[in-house]
C-alpha cells in the first residue's frame, strides 16, 4: 500500500492507570502482570471482535476495528472483565493514514487524547462513534461535551460508556442527618516525590481528628483517597460520597519547615467557606493538624462543644522522628496487599517507631496488625511465640491508648483473630468506636468480631455501616468477605455470593479471594465455577487445605465452622 492510502476505522486506544509507580515499586510483577493481561485478554478479545492489534508501545495498546460497534463491545467485554491492571480506553471512528502495517493520522491522535481524558476503568468515546452505536448498544451514555484535546486544533465532544442498561450516573448518596466532611489528599508541594507519604500521613491524621466528633459524618481516609492525583469536581465528589463539605489543601516540607494549606467547601454550592494557611517546624507538626482541624469543625459546626474540639487534640507519638517512621510503615502496609513482602518491612518500621517512643500506643497496634495480616496470607508459623508477642503488643496498645481509637481497634482484631480472646476483642472494639464513631476500620473490624462471635445479623448491620463510611474504597474486599461468611452461616447463600464477587473483583489474583468466591459458588449449587475457581487458587496456594484453613479461622461455634468448611468442601479444597 502507498503511504498516502486513507480509510475509515475504528480506533481504540487502551493503557495502564498509574503504570509508572506500578513499575517503580514492582517491576517484575507489573511487567509480568501486563504480559498476562494482553495474552490472557486483550488480545483474544481483540480477536473475538474482529480487531487488529497495530501498535503496543509500554503500557499502551492501540486497536483498529472496522466498526464502531465492534470497537466498543471489545472495551466494554474488557473492562467488564476486570483486568488486573487498571485500564482507560478511548476509542475514535475517523480517516487513518495506512503506512505498511501501521496506521497514522487525525483518527489515531483524537482516540490517543480521548482515552487520556476517560476515568481509571472507564471508556471514553468520541461524538462520531456515539452516533454509531447508541442505538445499537445495551449501554448508557454520559455526554462530557466539547472537550479541549492537547495538540487537536478543535474541540471534540466526548461521552462516557456506562454498563448495559446502566443510567446515566449512580444515585447521589443521601446526606446524613449531621453535618458531613470528606478530606482530599493534601497536593505535595515538597518537589519530592518520596515526601508523598509524609502529606497523606498528615491527611490522615486530620480525617481521624475530625471523627472523633460525634456531631460530624467523617468519610473514611481510603475512600477520599480514591480521587488522589485527579481533577475534581467538588460537586461530584459530595454526591458520589454523600458529604456536604470537601476539604482540600496541601503540604510543603522542606528545610525542617512545614506549611499546611487548606480550603473547606460547601460541595452543594461550591462556595469557599473558610481558607487558610499554617507555618511552623517539624516538631510542631501535631499542632498545625490540631489547627487545622479545629479550624474546619468550627466552620461546619459552629454549635460544637469546644470541650469536643479540645479532647480531639491528641498526639498519636510524641517524638516527630518516630511519627515520620510510622507513617512510613503505614505506607507500606497498604502496599502488602500486593506483596506481603511490604508487610514484613512495614513490621520492621513499626517495631522501630516503637524503639524511637516506647509510648506510641498505635505503632504497638499496627505491629500486633501486621502479624495477623501475615498469619492469614501464610498461614500459621510457630504459632505460640507469634500468639505471644501478638498479644503482648496488642495489650500494651490498649493501655497506652485507652483513648485512641485506632489503637483499640486494630489492637482488637489480632487478639480476636490470633489470640481467639474473644471477649477482649469485642470489649476494644466498643471502647473504640465509643471514643470515634465515625471510624470505618472500626465498624469494619467490629463487625468482623461479631461474625466470627457468632453474632451475624448484629456483624452484618456493623459492616454495611462500615461500607457507608467508605463508599469508594477499592479495599473494602475484607470487610465484603466477612459478609461473605455472615450470610453463609445464616445459609443465604445467594447474598453470600453477591457479597463474594464484589469482593473477589477487586482481587482477583489473591488465593484468599478464589477460595471464598469457590465456596460461596458452591454453596449457591454452582459447582463447576466453584472447583474450577478452588483450582486456580490451589495453583497460587498448595499448602491450603481443609486442615489448614480450619486452624485459620476464627468461628467460635462449631456449627459455623461446618457451614463455612462445606463450601470449601465441595469445591474440591483438599482435606
Amino acid at each position: 500500500m502507498s503511504l498516502d492510502q486513507r480509510k475509515l476505522a475504528a480506533i481504540l486506544v487502551a493503557d495502564v492507570v498509574g503504570y509508572s509507580k506500578l513499575v517503580g515499586s514492582d517491576e517484575a510483577g507489573t511487567l509480568a502482570k501486563l504480559a498476562a493481561l494482553r495474552r490472557e485478554l486483550i488480545e483474544p478479545t481483540i480477536a473475538k471482535h474482529s480487531g487488529r492489534l497495530f501498535k503496543s508501545v509500554g503500557d499502551g495498546f492501540l486497536v483498529e476495528f472496522a466498526s464502531a460497534v465492534q470497537a466498543v463491545t471489545a472495551a466494554m467485554s474488557i473492562q467488564k472483565a476486570g483486568p488486573s491492571l487498571t485500564l482507560r480506553i478511548g476509542i475514535h471512528l475517523g480517516d487513518v493514514v495506512v503506512q505498511g502495517d501501521d496506521l497514522m493520522g487525525d483518527g489515531v491522535n483524537i482516540a490517543a487524547r480521548i482515552e487520556g481524558v476517560a476515568e481509571p476503568g472507564g471508556i471514553a468515546i468520541s461524538r462520531a462513534v456515539h452516533e454509531q452505536v447508541r442505538d445499537k448498544l445495551n449501554a448508557g451514555f454520559i455526554d462530557k461535551g466539547e472537550v479541549e484535546l492537547k495538540n487537536i486544533t478543535r474541540p471534540v465532544r466526548v461521552f462516557t460508556v456506562g454498563s448495559g442498561g446502566a443510567p446515566e450516573r449512580a444515585p447521589a448518596l443521601a446526606l446524613p442527618d449531621k453535618p458531613s466532611i470528606a478530606v482530599l489528599p493534601f497536593q505535595n508541594m515538597s518537589g519530592d516525590p518520596d515526601q508523598e507519604y509524609f502529606a497523606d500521613g498528615m491527611v490522615e491524621d486530620i480525617i481521624t481528628a475530625l471523627s472523633r466528633f460525634k456531631s460530624l459524618f467523617v468519610i473514611a481516609r481510603n475512600s477520599s483517597f480514591t480521587y488522589k492525583g485527579r481533577a475534581v469536581d467538588i460537586k461530584k465528589v459530595g454526591q458520589e460520597l454523600g458529604v456536604r463539605y470537601v476539604l482540600e489543601g496541601s503540604v510543603r516540607k522542606a528545610g525542617g519547615q512545614v506549611r499546611i494549606t487548606g480550603q473547606l467547601i460547601d460541595s452543594e454550592t461550591g462556595a469557599h467557606l473558610w481558607a487558610d494557611r499554617f507555618d511552623g517546624s517539624v516538631e510542631d507538626v501535631f499542632e498545625l493538624q490540631d489547627r487545622v482541624t479545629a479550624s474546619v469543625a468550627a466552620q461546619i459546626a459552629p454549635a460544637m462543644d469546644w470541650a469536643e474540639i479540645d479532647r480531639a487534640k491528641r498526639k498519636v507519638a510524641r517524638n516527630f522522628d518516630a511519627y515520620d517512621v510510622f507513617l512510613r510503615g503505614m505506607e507500606k502496609r497498604r502496599e502488602g496487599i500486593r506483596d506481603t513482602k511490604d508487610w514484613d518491612e512495614a513490621l520492621r518500621l513499626f517495631y522501630r517507631a516503637i524503639e524511637l517512643d516506647p509510648g506510641f500506643a498505635t505503632a504497638y497496634a499496627m505491629a500486633a496488625f501486621c502479624y495477623q495480616l501475615l498469619r492469614i496470607r501464610r498461614g500459621v508459623v510457630d504459632g505460640e511465640r507469634e500468639e505471644s508477642e501478638v498479644r503482648r503488643l496488642s495489650l500494651r496498645a490498649a493501655a497506652l491508648g485507652e483513648d485512641d481509637a485506632v489503637a483499640l481497634c486494630f489492637a482488637a482484631y489480632p487478639l480476636m483473630m490470633v489470640c481467639r480472646d474473644y471477649e477482649a476483642g469485642m470489649l476494644l472494639a466498643e471502647r473504640a468506636l465509643s471514643l470515634n464513631p465515625n471510624l470505618a476500620d472500626g465498624w469494619s473490624i467490629y463487625g468482623n468480631i461479631s461474625v466470627w462471635n457468632g453474632q451475624h445479623e448484629k456483624g452484618i448491620a456493623q459492616l454495611e455501616h462500615a461500607l457507608r463510611l467508605n463508599p469508594k474504597d477499592q479495599r473494602t474486599f475484607a470487610t465484603e468477605r466477612a459478609l461473605v461468611t455472615a450470610n453463609i452461616c445464616l445459609r443465604r447463600f445467594d447474598e453470600a455470593l453477591k457479597w463474594a464477587k464484589q469482593s473477589f473483583a477487586r482481587t482477583p489474583e489473591d488465593p484468599l479471594s478464589m477460595r471464598t468466591l469457590a465456596s460461596a459458588y458452591a454453596r449457591a449449587g454452582q459447582l463447576d465455577e466453584a472447583r474450577r475457581l478452588m483450582s486456580r487458587a490451589l495453583q497460587k496456594a498448595p499448602e491450603m487445605t481443609l486442615g489448614a484453613v480450619q486452624r485459620l479461622i476464627a468461628l467460635r461455634r462449631p456449627e459455623d465452622r461446618e457451614q463455612y468448611l462445606e463450601g470449601a468442601r465441595l469445591a474440591g479444597l483438599p482435606e
